[in-house]
């Protein structure tokens, strides 16, 4: 290549890892592989080595991707929280072991320890008692998710026994066992929620929850894994970790001390094979320095220490062929292609299907029909195609044509701006859009009909329902003869249609399946509004005043109720009987001490989740907005309260209160508040 190709080579590999790390850091929805970018990245820093005329401050390279949201208050790291290097052979282990042998020139011991799969997190402890939990953010400040972390019961808030040192930092890898993230992912598919991909994204997901009672329900666990501290027990590592283990810290059993690189490389080997056995994801293995004085000689780089590197796995991968492609459509329209392939064993199952993504996806990798392709499960619930063997490409392999129209309903596909993904727009006459609207809206989290998911296929086919609203037409002697019917699940059926009218208009206003309103942001619609009828008759503006609605809401729920059909479906529930609106007993208010107040939450509290205090603050007469503006009567601060909300107030010289001010004006005893 000439300069001039090289230099446009860099230019492409820096804007595609930054993507990359948006999807990863920031929407917690990776789209290639831990190996797959790490050749990216390992290209981009050989190119820039070999051409510094092309080195640019803002490259992927000079910087640690941040996971910061601005709702979490930022802590600098006392110690900066680094990032491992990587490697995926036993030659650059080897290259490594030189490299400190020749800086050390002495003795040394390693240490080998599982590589978790999940986000990284600084506890501080003064005089034995936890201070704050950060994550990495960009390894220098992190945000402060403590109120999240003190739910892991794994993680001691006052340590054990007295010979800890006065102040000091554990560092440790929060994580998701993996039964806890099938069980969550059978919950978010029979709510009609996306899925998380793997268990890492779960738990990144769950920390970045502002509700603490939340994060505490997806039962987060965690391993802690190194010490920094001026005063810590020994000189070495090892013998750190052990004594952490003695003061209430769940460390890893599986830790050893390696002589040398052949040990070392034992302890790999084993691991590789041994992980698919743990309830929880590795996805290598991480070689330190034992000693504390020797990783303090042999220092780090602006991004790595030089006294550790991490041994990647390859995510367990097979090859086979590629058959034919399938377009689903799901309940919002999505176009989602699956491969359907030559079966092969995968991690203990045997694979059929698997997905590709999306067209960009497909494009991407030059997937063919008729092509080797590369399939990796890892901890997907779903496998996925990653590649292909190009190698192994045969005369006959055929180039994909992405469909232009909707495999059910023949309507042109759109693909909105911004977005991998087609959709098929014809939403009112597209029979699996229809059917998924009518899942949901039966669902357990929403109207929760008893036994009707399993017919909805039969009874929409035989053209007793086209919609939400004839559920509530059905009758026990029309459907009584249906397949799979009798007389007894028939009259079932009917009653728990009857019985779904007394549902809460929070989770009718969720069952209706307004895009983007999932259950708490239904919940904070309904005790806003109150009213559908106030709901239909909302401005864009009004909308965007309720917390947590932002222009993405808003502008669904304007779409929603543009549409004659919804208002016509909204007009059947309310005429069936369904609730359309917050019941008298659950808008009374207890008091009017609140009256006529405008109040924004930020933060999180010792007692009481936000929704809680939003619960008392609405009984009392009060009103939650989600913005500090001149209209604030009071803005009620928790911990971690958000910076630019704090200092607005105090530009515009609102009262800031805390919770037992707010306690206090209310006259509510924290052991008295009880929430219906």
């Amino acid at each position: 290549m000439n300069k001039s190709e090289i230099k446009k080579r860099i230019e492409q590999l820096r804007k595609s890892i930054e993507v990359h790390n948006y999807n990863y850091y920031a929407l917690n929805k990776p789209v290639i592989s831990d190996y797959e970018y790490d050749i990216l990245m390992n290209d981009l820093i050989g190119l820039e080595k070999r051409y510094p005329e092309f080195a640019d401050d803002s490259s992927p390279t000079q910087r640690i991707g941040s996971d910061h949201i601005e709702e979490f208050v930022q802590i600098a790291h006392k110690y900066p929280m680094q990032s491992l290097g990587n490697t995926y052979s036993e030659e650059e282990l080897s290259e490594l072991d030189n490299r400190i042998r020749k800086a050390l020139q002495d003795e040394y011991e390693y240490v080998c320890e599982l590589k978790f799969d999940g986000i990284s997190v600084g506890l501080t402890y003064i005089d034995g008692k936890l201070k704050h939990a950060v994550t990495r953010g960009d390894g220098l400040a992190g945000d402060d998710i403590t109120a999240n972390v003190k739910t892991i019961r794994s993680i001691p808030l006052v340590l054990l026994g007295n010979d800890y040192p006065a102040e000091f930092e554990i560092r440790g890898e929060i994580y998701l066992p993996r039964p806890v993230f099938e069980k969550l992912n059978r919950e978010r598919e029979a709510q009609g929620e996306a899925l998380f991909a793997n268990p890492r994204n779960a738990a990144a997901g769950t920390m970045k929850l502002l509700d603490s009672k939340e994060v505490a329900k997806r039962r987060l666990d965690c391993y802690l894994y190194y010490l920094l501290g001026s005063r810590l027990p020994s000189d070495s590592h090892y013998d750190n970790l052990q004594t952490a283990k003695k003061w209430g810290f769940r460390i890893s059993e599986h830790i050893e001390k390696c002589r040398n690189l052949t040990e070392v490389m034992d302890f790999i080997r084993v691991w590789e094979e041994e992980r698919k056995k743990l309830t929880y994801d590795i996805d290598g293995i991480v070689i330190k320095i034992n000693s504390l004085r020797q990783q303090q000689i042999l220092g780090s780089t602006a991004k790595s220490p030089r006294w550790a590197i991490a041994y990647k796995y390859k995510a367990e991968q097979v090859s086979t062929r590629l058959i034919s492609i399938d377009y689903q459509v799901g309940r919002t329209g999505a176009i989602t292609p699956v491969a359907n392939l030559e079966p092969v064993y995968l991690a203990g199952t045997v694979v059929k299907r698997a997905s590709l993504h999306n067209a960009e996806q497909i494009k991407l990798h030059d997937i063919r029909l008729n092509d080797i392709v590369y399939v990796e499960k890892g901890g997907e619930i779903i496998p996925k195609v990653v590649g292909v063997d190009l190698q192994m490409r045969s005369h006959d392999s055929t180039p994909v044509n992405y469909i232009g129209n909707c495999p059910e309903c023949n309507a042109p596909l759109i693909r909105k701006e911004g977005e991998a993904i087609h959709y098929c727009p014809n939403e009112d006459n597209c029979p699996p859009q229809i059917m998924g609207r009518i899942e949901h809206f039966v669902s357990r989290k929403a109207m929760d009909i008893a036994g009707a998911e399993a017919t909805i296929e039969l009874l929409y086919k035989k053209g007793f329902i086209k919609n939400v609203a004839d559920l509530y037409n059905l009758k026990v002697e029309e459907i009584e003869n249906l397949e799979r019917f009798g007389k007894k699940s028939a009259e079932n059926l009917v009653q728990s249609i009857e019985e779904s009218k007394k549902v809460p208009f929070h989770r009718v206003l969720y069952a209706i399946g307004i895009r983007y309103v999932g259950e708490t942001v239904a919940k904070k619609l309904a005790f806003s509004v109150r009213t559908i009828d106030k709901l239909i008759g909302s401005s864009y503006e009004e909308l965007l005043e309720i917390e947590e609605i932002g222009e993405k809401i808003a502008q669904s729920i304007i779409e929603y109720f543009k549409k004659p059909q919804n208002i016509e479906i909204i007009e059947r529930l309310r005429q069936a009987g369904v609730q359309i609106e917050i019941a008298a007993t659950e808008q009374q208010i207890i008091a009017d001490k609140l009256k006529g107040a405008t109040i924004v939450i930020s933060g999180t509290f010792e007692h009481y989740s936000r929704d809680e205090i939003k619960a008392l603050i609405e009984k009392y007469g009060g009103k939650n907005i989600s913005s500090v503006s001149s209209k604030t009567d009071f803005l009620l601060a928790g911990q971690g309260i958000g910076p630019s909300k704090l200092e607005k107030a105090k530009k515009l010289n609102i009262r800031i209160i805390s919770q037992e001010d707010f306690l206090n004006m209310i006259n509510v005893l924290t052991n008295n508040i009880y929430l219906v």
